[in-house]
């Protein structure tokens, strides 16, 4: 089964993520994780991409769809994915489609965490307020770039998705194990 998380930055996509994997044992692929572990090893690959990340400007198209592709091809995604933090935009969702289709494979489920962007800033100025370790991009105002970007770019997806009839939209503002158990749910009515 391959499924999309999609919200905006800090729904919690991460989170749920890796409860799936844990749960089901579908890996998570994680751009954002994939690309910073990049910019970390100091490839070129990350060089190129770490000012646009730190500014919450999105990585080309054809960057991210070949990292993906790559990623998808590994042994452990033999029985599905969990796509987190992509696709990002339409062109990206087709990209995604065409590159399963050519494994003969799709997306089987769509699921939106619905999120207040208000509570989302207050839950960075919480963890800067902490102390706690914080990364560059994970700033109030980096924050509001990246919802502005989100819904300027992405958002666009829930039309793409929900005509495909593959979108379920989840109250991301539960707690966690609510949210897991909306999931949970989900899946049970997409495998029936």
């Amino acid at each position: 089964m391959n499924l999309v998380l999609f919200g905006p930055p800090g729904a919690g996509k991460g989170t749920q993520a890796k409860l799936l994997t844990e749960k089901h044992g579908l890996p998570q692929l994680s751009t954002g994780d994939m690309l910073r572990a990049a910019i970390e090893a100091g490839t070129p690959l990350g060089l190129s991409c770490k000012a646009l990340m730190a500014k919450g400007e999105l990585v080309p198209d054809e960057t991210v769809i070949g990292i993906i592709a790559e990623r998808y091809d590994q042994p452990d995604c033999k029985k599905g994915a969990v796509f987190d933090g992509f696709p990002r935009t339409v062109p990206q969702a087709q990209a995604l489609d065409r590159m399963l289709s050519e494994r003969r494979r799709k997306i089987d489920l769509v699921l939106e965490l619905k999120v207040d962007d208000a509570v989302l800033l207050a839950r960075v100025e919480s963890r800067i307020a902490a102390g706690g370790a914080v990364r560059a991009d994970d700033t109030p105002e980096t924050l509001k770039h990246r919802l502005e970007v989100y819904y300027k770019n992405t958002a666009p997806l829930i039309g793409f998705y929900r005509g495909q009839g593959k979108l379920t939209t989840l109250d991301g503002m539960a707690p966690i194990p609510e949210v897991t158990a909306q999931i949970d749910a989900a899946l049970g009515a997409a495998k029936a």
